[in-house]
């Protein structure tokens, strides 16, 4: 009695392992099924738009704001330097690097080079003083600001100065003013992953695979700042000079398994109070402002 249902035990465990090796051989798990344990490595290019922002300078012989600050960005368009090696960081750039510690979570750390440019040609209204010593070129602008409009086009003015609201006419710029070396966002990222694939009717992910992304960065600003500020001579040399947020959504296309293109949309915030304007230790300046990058990137996944 035992023994024929000891057969039928033995007969079925027999049956059932060879039935589960034929169909993992025939459907073997896809490479794409799962993330976790995965390295991810990425480059791409950037179009960024900023808020208006008061722009505080400040130093020895003068302290003033400049308000509503109006900025845009500096993009190359479609150029040869984005995979020049020797030139590739001239561009709006974005590198990240990170790591899948789950299916559909990976942390990463990722340097967005945007580039910011004070808008030359606008009038912005100036509040604080400047009194700087006579032998200085940008005496010129000695004087009470009480909210008056400057045009940063121009340079030089007669006597008398802003105070008493006279125009500009030659000498040396107010101010020109831009973070071109770069808006240096230096951040760690943590995503969310989803495979959306099958909305699209997308049998085989190790072909073609859809996913959605999103994640929050925080990161310290790395700028080399430009600025022409009263004829002093700039500072050159790149500076932590404060630290940012970041939210973000995109897009994933990967491509035979190990491939891929992705579109994001990025927000944050960037508070720099410490920014480096000229040679002098004294001279500061510090704004705040939101910010929105469009980035297309293009990338690989890989196990080690």
């Amino acid at each position: 009695m035992k023994q024929p249902f000891l057969m039928a035990v033995l007969t079925f465990c027999v049956f059932s392992q060879y039935t589960f090796s034929q169909e993992t051989v025939e459907n073997p798990e896809k490479y794409t099924a799962h993330n976790k344990g995965k390295f991810f490595i990425s480059w791409g290019g950037n179009r960024d738009s900023y808020s208006r922002s008061d722009v505080n300078f400040r130093g020895k012989d003068y302290n003033f704001t400049v308000h509503d600050m109006v900025a845009h960005d500096k993009p190359k368009g479609w150029h040869i330097d984005y995979i020049n090696p020797v030139n590739m960081t001239i561009p709006q750039t974005n590198f990240r690097f990170g790591y899948f510690f789950s299916d559909h979570y990976s942390v990463s750390i990722g340097w967005d080079h945007m580039k910011y440019v004070m808008s030359q040609y606008q009038i912005a209204n100036v509040s604080g003083y400047i009194n700087l010593p006579s032998d200085a070129p940008g005496n010129i602008y000695n004087g009470n600001y009480n909210n008056t409009p400057v045009d940063m086009s121009q340079g030089g003015a007669q006597e008398g100065g802003y105070e008493n609201g006279v125009t500009p006419v030659g000498g040396p710029a107010f101010l020109m003013y831009e973070h071109t070396d770069g808006l240096n966002y230096v951040n760690t990222e943590v995503s969310r992953h989803d495979d959306i694939s099958k909305l699209f009717g997308l049998p085989n992910t190790d072909k073609v695979q859809i996913n959605l992304t999103g994640g929050l960065g925080v990161g310290i600003l790395y700028p080399k700042t430009n600025a022409t500020l009263l004829g002093k001579e700039r500072h050159d040399d790149f500076h932590v000079s404060g630290y940012g947020f970041s939210a973000k959504a995109g897009i994933n296309f990967t491509f035979f398994k190990y491939f891929y293109v992705q579109g994001e949309l990025k927000t944050g915030y960037i508070d720099m109070k410490n920014i480096r304007t000229t040679v002098s230790n004294e001279d500061k300046a510090s704004q705040h402002f939101t910010f929105v990058q469009r980035i297309i990137a293009v990338g690989g996944i890989f196990k080690i």
